[in-house]
């Protein structure tokens, strides 16, 4: 069945009222009942007069620094803004209609964050931007300054909130008006008792690391702040210790994080250069590993490879967070928690899945994407996945989605048209993919081995995956072997296809044999050679860097496995 059929057959299956689901869909899949309770009783609590009392105190009348953003804005955005719209992956509110229900989540996120401030200052300059700024301050501040609710009480927005704040202070503090500065000021010390208090309770990952920044960028340049910063280091440091794996990875998996992560991270060490101290040799270390986790996923063409429901986003945001680091890190290329293996020979890179898909408590749509692999000549994509919405939640139809997180959206081999790991109706992953075995040598070019066990107990089949790339780039060799495994054995054969999807623009013409494709992408003409099953090329879609369809091509090698298992090679070969 091929993508689009999926998404068709997804959309029918998706007309069930929601009051008579049997699973209930919702932010909280993935955690216990014990957990759940928890954080709503959290929740409910915010709202207790208790807590707004732990809120008041002596307020700060200064700022005692103004640390600089390392990271660019968009220019377009915030010419928007100026003309009296916000604009944010391709959603348009007016000014004036920013409170409107049923935005999606991550305009949300850009709002209530402030975010857009850096957009603005790549616009206009503080003088004529600040009225901007300062307008929609005061609404926000009318709002939602002393109503503590969510969303814009939540702990990663206020974390995030006070770091746009603060660096962006000349545009949204240059008012004469002593009332609303001190409105402004007073809420961003209650934000930061709040955060205190709530830091530890934010979804473990990026949105708790988020509000320990928060709290550490209040410490530092907000008067009368340090005494909270040893709980803030504190709190982070424990953030970082239940996210991220060794080698510098989130746990999620998700590229389109990380590169969040980096962004944020950046910004919490220009803070500390701005109060003129040290930042820890903790943050650093997990900054340095950050960015070179992240540059590990990057194509030719420097952007990201698309993931566990992310997109290639672009080329400039991605370079602007390495830099923006302000460290020297070079791409990591073997990961075993992070899970991703880079490649790169001359002029071509090859990043391959080789872990299982993350927690589902890590990650709200992972992808059942276990030994795919993206493959680029230079700066043009040759095999791609097809990708995810990223960051722009809402962008993408409900039914598209889903598809997109199956095996089949990936290139890699699907075993009875079934998900190497399961997704259920509600979205969350079910059984599969338990244990992925790595084996690389790059003695002689680049040779990974790897093997997982999400069919074993379906089919009694462990799929199994050989990659080698020469030295010079050239010649990408392929084997996709099924092996019995486990105890149960299918007597009759189990169909499977292998796919290879294309990125957009390249031309497949197969060959008269039926066993093979020339592809003719930009500048050069590579071949695809198989040997078993049959080759045939059918339609695809990918999704761009601003959540975007576009209509591509896929090479599929199909065939049946006796339950013995069978060996199904391949190569990719340049010819010009």
């Amino acid at each position: 069945m091929s993508l689009l059929e999926r998404v068709e057959d997804k959309a029918a299956a998706s007309e069930i009222e929601p009051g008579k689901r049997l699973i209930r869909a919702g932010d909280d899949r993935g955690l216990s009942l014990f957990e759940r309770l928890n954080l709503r009783l959290h929740r409910i609590a915010w709202q207790t007069p208790m807590h707004r009392l732990r809120l008041r105190g002596r307020m700060p009348l200064k700022l005692i620094a103004v640390p600089k953003d390392p990271i660019a804005g968009d220019k377009e955005a915030g010419e928007a803004l100026l003309a009296g719209h916000f604009s944010h992956n391709g959603t348009e509110v007016p000014i004036d209609a920013m409170d409107s229900l049923g935005l999606p989540e991550d305009f949300t996120f850009y709002l209530h964050s402030f975010a857009w401030l850096r957009d603005l200052s790549a616009a206009a300059t503080r003088e004529r931007g600040a009225k901007r700024a300062e307008g929609i301050a005061r609404a926000w501040l009318a709002a939602h300054g002393e109503r503590i609710s969510e969303p814009a009480w939540r702990a990663d927005l206020w974390g995030r909130r006070i770091l746009f704040w603060t660096a962006y202070a000349p545009y949204i503090l240059s008012s004469h008006d002593p009332v609303y500065r001190s409105s402004l000021l007073y809420a961003l010390a209650r934000g930061a008792r709040h955060l205190e208090r709530t830091a530890d309770k934010a979804p473990a990952g990026l949105p708790r690391m988020t509000a320990w920044s928060g709290v550490i960028a209040a410490a530092l340049v907000v008067q009368g702040g340090p005494a909270r910063l040893k709980s803030g280091e504190a709190g982070l440091s424990r953030a970082f210790a239940a996210s991220l794996h060794d080698d510098g990875g989130l746990v999620s998996r998700a590229p389109a994080e990380q590169l969040a992560m980096v962004e944020l991270l950046g910004q919490l060490r220009a803070v500390y250069t701005a109060a003129r101290r040290e930042a820890p040799e903790w943050l650093i270390e997990a900054l340095t590993a950050g960015v070179g986790a992240l540059l590990s996923v990057t194509m030719g063409d420097e952007a990201l490879s698309s993931w566990q429901g992310g997109n290639k986003a672009s080329r400039r945001r991605v370079t602007a967070a390495a830099e923006g680091a302000g460290l020297d890190a070079a791409p990591l290329r073997q990961a075993r928690g992070w899970g991703y293996q880079r490649v790169q020979a001359r002029n071509s890179v090859l990043v391959f899945d080789a872990a299982p898909p993350p927690p589902p408590r890590a990650l709200k749509g992972a992808c059942a994407s276990t030994l795919a692999f993206e493959f680029s000549d230079g700066p043009s994509r040759l095999i791609v996945n097809c990708g995810g919405a990223g960051e722009a939640r809402g962008a993408l139809p409900a039914a598209l989605v889903h598809a997109l997180r199956t095996t089949a959206a990936h290139s890699t081999l699907a075993l009875g048209d079934k998900n190497s790991t399961a997704i259920h109706e509600d979205g969350a992953l079910g059984k599969g993919v338990s244990e992925v075995e790595l084996v690389r040598d790059d003695t002689a070019g680049s040779r990974i081995e790897a093997s997982h066990d999400g069919y074993v107990k379906r089919y009694g089949l462990l799929h199994e995956r050989r990659l080698n790339l020469t030295s010079d780039g050239r010649q990408l060799t392929g084997e996709d072997r099924l092996i019995a495994a486990g105890r149960r054995r299918r007597a009759e054969p189990i169909p499977f296809a292998i796919r290879f999807h294309l990125a957009p623009g390249i031309e497949a013409t197969p060959t008269a044999d039926g066993q093979g494709a020339l592809l003719r992408l930009k500048g050069a003409v590579w071949q695809f050679r198989c040997r078993g099953g049959r080759l045939a090329a059918e339609d695809s879609l990918w999704i761009d860097g601003e959540a975007r369809p576009h209509a591509t091509l896929q090479l599929v090698v199909t065939g049946e496995s006796p339950g013995e298992g069978m060996t199904i090679s391949w190569e990719l070969k340049r010819a010009s």
